[in-house]
């Protein structure tokens, strides 16, 4: 008699012995990324007593002077300034004529590319950012990304019913070799149309033109209602808070404000209303209470995501958009902030 085991046994691997077989088949590749970035030290490990898992003391960053990021911001071609801890690069989308449910939307409001470089103890550096992407060079950008090993951890949007298309990817790298990451992620912006000092290589870069929404906003009383002080940048007013725990990203602990800020991105339409674009992050507890509250306060969700894959404690991201009295607003959604873990964030608007 024929043993049905034997009859209806699967041809195809176990489920762990195709992860065997996909980890043998991406070595080669794993082994040429990290030689293109250079190998990253293990992190540092201490042993709570005899048979204990080993303990990960995570690795601190270390403040830096902009001296220190010149040959970074060399092979970015783009001048770039210090936060706290982050070497901070912003690109804004100048070129791009983004229009999202008939409102015209100022690159600073949500159309730009932000990346930044940090230090560590054991020497070496993280990049992450989020870049601003048309739907035209979503797959060139991606592929430049993977071929220099740096990796994406999320694709998404920041705005609803947008013409032309525009995807968000927020990118990351862990390296000793910065310099490599900085030529890598260039490489990656030269197959998009994101202006540069010198057009792009890939894409034939559209005529930069110049946009300046009326800006009256009561940014006292905005201050006042959210309960932060916030900052001006490129006709946008900024507001932004972060979370109150300690977050890592693997091994490495983040310095504040790096990928894990809740903001506020007032752009003026004229006679004291705004469009608010922005995002909560909220950790898992906080998600359901912040979306039915984003909606009781006037705002529509735009998207539910992850910006990091390796953080503790676990962050999700709350896109947001809204559209009325700037002021009113502001006072709606502050009990959104107060039900969320963070503080305010002093003398930045990022």
């Amino acid at each position: 008699m024929t043993d049905d085991r034997q009859q209806h046994a699967d041809p195809r691997p176990t489920a762990s012995r195709r992860r065997v077989l996909a980890t043998a088949a991406l070595a080669p590749v794993l082994t040429g990324v990290i030689g293109a970035i250079g190998a990253v030290p293990p992190a540092r490990a201490a042993t709570a007593g005899p048979g204990a898992e080993p303990v990960h003391t995570p690795v601190p960053p270390v403040m830096t002077d902009l001296a220190d990021w010149a040959d970074v911001g060399a092979a970015l071609g783009a001048p770039g300034g210090m936060k706290r801890f982050m070497y901070h690069t912003p690109l804004l989308r100048r070129d791009l004529h983004v229009v999202s449910r008939g409102i015209r939307v100022a690159p600073a409001l949500a159309l730009g590319t932000h990346v930044s470089f940090v230090r560590y103890a054991d020497g070496s550096s993280l990049l992450m950012g989020d870049a601003v992407v048309t739907e035209r060079e979503l797959q060139p950008f991606s592929d430049a990304l993977h071929e220099h090993g740096i990796g994406q951890t999320a694709i998404h949007k920041h705005l609803l019913a947008q013409r032309p298309d525009v995807w968000w990817c927020h990118l990351h790298a862990h390296s000793t070799d910065p310099v490599t990451v900085a030529r890598g992620l260039r490489a990656a912006l030269d197959r998009t149309a994101t202006p540069f000092p010198k057009t792009n290589a890939a894409f034939a870069a559209p005529p930069v033109m110049p946009f300046a929404p009326p800006f009256d906003l009561d940014t006292a009383a905005i201050d006042a209602a959210l309960g932060v002080k916030g900052t001006a940048d490129s006709g946008v007013y900024q507001s932004t808070f972060v979370r109150r725990e300690t977050i890592t990203d693997g091994h490495l602990l983040l310095p504040p404000g790096l990928g894990s800020t809740t903001s506020f991105n007032f752009q003026s339409l004229g006679h004291g209303r705004a469009a608010i674009s922005g995002d909560f992050a909220v950790i898992a507890d906080e998600v359901q209470g912040v979306l039915a509250g984003l909606r009781r306060g006037g705002a529509d969700l735009v998207e539910l995501h992850h910006h990091n894959l390796t953080d503790q404690p676990r962050l999700f991201f709350v896109h947001y958009w809204a559209v009325g009295d700037a002021v009113n607003l502001a006072r709606r959604l502050r009990p959104v902030v107060d039900a969320t873990n963070v503080a305010p964030m002093k003398g930045t608007g990022s």
